[in-house]
């Protein structure tokens, strides 16, 4: 039983007034009932289970995320055609404007998490408890917190920045800050996760797939490759990793198997499950979208059909000859069957589909109830960003190794040995599309890298080219505006 099983008891813990499933759909006049903060270890568990359930909502992971690999050009929206989809279609045009409702989304999916993490972080210290779960606790929303914030800073830059539970008028309509401030939050968040949490192998029962010191340092790797001015401090997290008894799998589709979920390879994943209570279509629901929303439409291979999601002809021709990852990642005309079918390019307006999240109709019969759960950081994630640090530190022959790792796993040869700094730094960016493809990484490695150039060069070459650097980050949603006059706008908005 994971622990996601206690989110939804949340509730009893802290209340809002206005903490309904539509949490921060209303006016920002949300405040916190103290008598309701935890008085001991279990509420304070419950309490923390709660940080983690924004991460399972629509506006995050279970739609907004993986959606950002058709902004980045991977795919395209497909769906029902029309107006199915208009805001993704929107976005993945750069015709998006300040009152998108996937922005709006995005914008507010992280903050109960945030909110809730600092509620932990505000009352934890003072509880008389055992001392494990009150690290454990801790560190869980240290890094829940980050990691929100580090969501919300990559999208929209400048943020308010907001470390303790609002419980006043005066507190409600903060501006923003420099990202500057926000990576420094999330670096101090980061480390002090890192120091708190246990290592992945030390839970069990219904307590795995909590954060773990893994994912803490991962995700610190992460931060200073996304920033791009430490790369020694990315090799020596990953190498931290790396210590820490992670690997990847033999099978690449064992990451995206409900059978082999939060394996050897999986830092951290987001926790779905079958029989989860509540609306497919609420906020509490925590059955997986991605099967049903990516499977062909028409084909009935799983529980719903969708058919969003669907891959570009680009992007299928980037596969190199003999890349087994090609096989899980796609339907195209000739894959190998799904499930006892056949694919037939009908199904989709660009002829190919997203195979890798699909769960078939044996596993999750009907389209509300698929387990699946969602890969936020794995391991070869993890020797990527290594390879890519090594790169930028002249150490272009060492890197070749972590890079090489996650090519073999694939069935590939090893990369030509003695290229260019520039000629590797390429090779790293293509693996990495093709490694965590759909997984709501690309749209990151375009902005991040040369400043965001590299992102819109590569736009271009796809015939996007309207796509300009104010692209590069999303607006504010007007609404957001209209009731915080302190919340300034992105330039070109």
């Amino acid at each position: 039983m994971k622990f996601i099983k206690k989110i939804v008891l949340v509730s009893a813990i802290f209340a809002c007034t206005q903490c309904s499933s539509d949490f921060l759909d209303k006016a920002p006049l949300d405040t916190i009932n103290t008598s309701n903060y935890p008085t001991n270890a279990a509420e304070l568990v419950t309490l923390v289970n709660g940080a983690y359930q924004p991460l399972q909502w629509p506006k995050l992971y279970n739609l907004r995320m993986w959606t950002t690999d058709i902004m980045a050009g991977n795919s395209i929206v497909g769906a029902g055609g029309g107006t199915d989809g208009i805001e993704t279609q929107d976005m993945s045009n750069f015709v998006t404007s300040t009152d998108n409702q996937g922005v709006l989304d995005i914008w507010r999916g992280p903050w109960p998490g945030i909110l809730r993490s600092n509620i932990v972080l505000s009352v934890a210290p003072n509880l008389e408890i055992d001392e494990t779960i009150k690290n454990r606790s801790m560190g869980e929303a240290y890094f829940l917190r980050a990691h929100y914030y580090f969501i919300l800073v990559r999208f929209f830059g400048d943020l308010p920045l907001i470390t303790t539970p609002q419980n006043s008028d005066s507190e409600l309509y903060p501006a923003r800050v420099s990202k500057a401030l926000i990576y420094e939050q999330i670096i101090a968040d980061l480390e002090k996760a890192a120091d708190l949490l246990p290592n992945k192998s030390e839970y069990s029962g219904s307590n795995i797939g909590r954060a773990n010191k893994g994912v803490a340092l991962g995700e610190l790797a992460e931060v200073y490759l996304t920033l791009g001015n430490n790369w020694q401090k990315v090799v020596d997290l990953t190498t931290q990793v790396e210590g820490l008894g992670f690997g990847l799998n033999t099978n690449y589709a064992d990451n995206f198997n409900p059978s082999t979920e939060n394996s050897n390879e999986s830092l951290f994943e987001v926790q779905y499950e079958s029989n989860g209570g509540y609306s497919f279509w609420n906020n509490e629901n925590q059955a997986s979208w991605t099967s049903p929303f990516m499977g062909p439409r028409g084909s009935n291979f799983v529980g719903g059909g969708f058919g969003w999601n669907q891959p570009t002809q680009e992007f299928v021709d980037s596969y190199e000859t003999n890349d087994s990852r090609k096989n899980v990642t796609l339907f195209y005309d000739g894959a190998p069957a799904f499930d006892g079918k056949t694919y037939q390019t009908s199904y989709s307006t660009t002829g190919f589909n997203v195979r890798k999240f699909l769960v078939p109709l044996s596993v999750s019969s009907s389209y509300d109830n698929s387990p699946l759960n969602f890969p936020i950081l794995r391991f070869s994630n993890i020797l990527l960003m290594k390879a890519e640090a090594l790169n930028e530190l002249g150490q272009t022959l060492q890197a070749e190794t972590p890079l090489n790792n996650v090519r073999n796993r694939a069935g590939l040869p090893n990369i030509t040995t003695g290229l260019s700094q520039a000629n590797f730094r390429l090779a790293v960016l293509k693996e990495r599309r093709i490694e965590l493809a759909f997984e709501g990484q690309r749209w990151f490695d375009l902005i991040r890298v040369n400043q965001g150039q590299y992102g819109l060069d590569f736009l271009h070459s796809i015939g996007k080219t309207n796509a300009t650097s104010k692209h590069l980050l999303f607006p504010i949603p007007q609404i957001e505006r209209d009731r915080n006059p302190k919340l300034t706008q992105n330039p070109g908005y």
